[in-house]
């Protein structure tokens, strides 16, 4: 009825943080935070010794490198709260202000004993995207913070407390090159800026190469896969086509197939959703940087095109009725479109344009079953996820509060032919 059996085995089981109350301090920062009247806090478990507010301490940057700081501001935790206090000793977990160096992996410890614990040291990112300015017809309609200045202030403020995460300016001064450790890294920050009430446009997610010695290196995952065993073949055969080599498999007591893989991060650009689709749902999927390795090879992307809007307007049940015949529709009736805008995924490669907006010509002439009722089938309606791994090159994800729209970077039809028809000839 209650958790008091858990707490009690807690109390039972779990032994205190061993430690000397009297002992230089020894704090490992294991996680950041920000706050813009404190600045930068660091988080972690006071190892040894006590640790007290206005205390002079030294931060081990490095295995070498150190630095001296005043500690501004002390926390613990009650609860999800942080609550100010004069002093912690070890085996509390405590938040400290008063550097704008601190970082994950190092170690705060007392001026008359500066022993660092071993550094830990942080994954470097492997995926990158630009976030850039809405420049489309609908820009400023939905968002509160629309503009470059506010763009680059809200991720420069990500990066402060999230250290996997990079962020360059380009020379586009509305376009910024974000770097994190994966697409869900990415996609994460972009949901929470969404609903901040921030409007963008975000490219293809693009992975980062490395060279040495001559060699392109690019990164490699480790990948786990839990799936029941009827599902394996398909999940093996997938995996193959991105260039993943299986290095274990293993039957569980419960009938579930444990996969491990080594796969390119390239791999798993737009696998999340096809594995939860041939898996029913059933598949548990998992990963984490491996190294890198000597550059595999193109893997295949996306083998459709698009269906692209016209015309600006409002879809119309006559106009979808004819553009599905052509493919898979993103878009039901009554939507809000605009020249260049994605409403759809072609049935074959390339693009095509699509006149969703196309209404039925009215004549005085009745023809026996001219006037039956158009049936539509129900459009595909994307995830923020599904968006990013379904872009090619030249497309984009338009992120706004209220909706997630994909559009051509050329949204004109005539000059994106015109550089079509350009790049081909230079091709021949």
């Amino acid at each position: 009825s209650n958790l008091k059996p858990l707490f009690d085995m807690i109390l039972k089981e779990v032994s205190p943080p061993v430690g000397t109350r009297d002992d230089g301090l020894q704090l490992l920062i294991s996680s950041v935070d920000y706050d813009p009247y404190v600045g930068r806090i660091g988080i972690g478990k006071i190892i040894r010794g006590t640790i007290k507010k206005n205390q002079e301490v030294i931060l081990c940057t490095s295995e070498t490198e150190t630095t001296a700081f005043r500690i501004s501001k002390l926390y613990t935790f009650e609860g999800l709260k942080k609550v100010e206090t004069e002093e912690a000793e070890f085996g509390e977990i405590v938040a400290v202000s008063g550097s704008d160096e601190l970082n994950i992996g190092q170690t705060i410890c007392s001026v008359d004993k500066i022993e660092p614990l071993p550094f830990v040291e942080i994954d470097e990112p492997t995926i990158s995207m630009n976030f850039m300015v809405n420049d489309g017809p609908f820009a400023g309609k939905e968002g509160t913070f629309v503009t470059s200045r506010h763009l680059k202030e809200r991720l420069q403020r990500e990066a402060l407390s999230d250290v996997a995460l990079r962020v360059e300016e380009t020379d586009n001064t509305d376009t910024f090159k974000v770097s994190g450790r994966g697409e869900l890294h990415l996609s994460i920050l972009i949901e929470t800026m969404r609903r901040e009430g921030y409007e963008f446009c975000v490219s293809k997610p693009e992975v980062i190469l490395k060279e040495e010695n001559g060699v392109r290196l690019e990164p490699v995952e480790l990948l786990t896969i839990e799936v029941p065993e009827e599902y394996t073949g398909v999940v093996i055969e997938g995996l193959g086509r991105r260039k993943a080599e299986m290095i274990n498999m293993t039957t569980n007591p419960n009938g579930n197939v444990r996969l491990e893989f080594r796969i390119p991060t390239r791999g798993l650009i737009g696998y999340r959703s096809q594995f939860m689709t041939d898996t029913r749902g059933n598949g548990i999927l998992n990963h984490v940087l491996d190294g890198y390795v000597p550059y595999k090879g193109e893997i295949p992307s996306r083998s459709r095109g698009s269906l692209v809007a016209f015309e600006s307007g409002v879809s119309i049940t006559y106009g979808l009725y004819h553009a599905q015949e052509r493919g898979t529709l993103f878009i039901g009736p009554g939507v809000e479109v605009y020249e260049g805008m994605i409403v759809g995924e072609n049935a074959r490669a390339g693009d095509i344009a699509v006149n969703v907006c196309k209404r039925k010509q009215l004549t005085n002439i009745r023809a026996a079953g001219s006037d039956e009722a158009l049936k539509l089938i129900p459009p595909v309606e994307l995830s923020l996820e599904q968006s990013l791994e379904f872009i090619a090159e030249d497309e984009l994800v338009e992120v706004t509060p209220k909706n997630i729209r994909l559009r051509k970077k050329i949204l004109s039809n005539t000059l994106r032919a015109k550089i079509n028809a350009k790049t081909q000839k230079n091709a021949k």
